[in-house]
């Protein structure tokens, strides 16, 4: 399911995966190990979704 957030996430701001995992996590792979079934854990899942919220709510003019 959080993949899955990302992703779309990714696709609506065109933000490159490399950038969101540093930007989000300190982790420039975080999310090609995502994709490849690495399971995050409760502190990654909130980080993430903190992130990508107030990105959008930066991001609206």
């Amino acid at each position: 399911m959080l993949l899955r957030t990302i992703e779309q996430f990714l696709h609506e701001f065109g933000i490159a995966p490399t950038r969101f995992g540093r930007d989000c996590a300190r982790d420039p792979r975080l999310v090609f190990d995502l994709r490849r079934g690495r399971e995050p854990g409760d502190r990654i899942k909130r980080r993430a979704e903190h992130f990508m919220n107030t990105y959008r709510r930066s991001a609206r003019p």
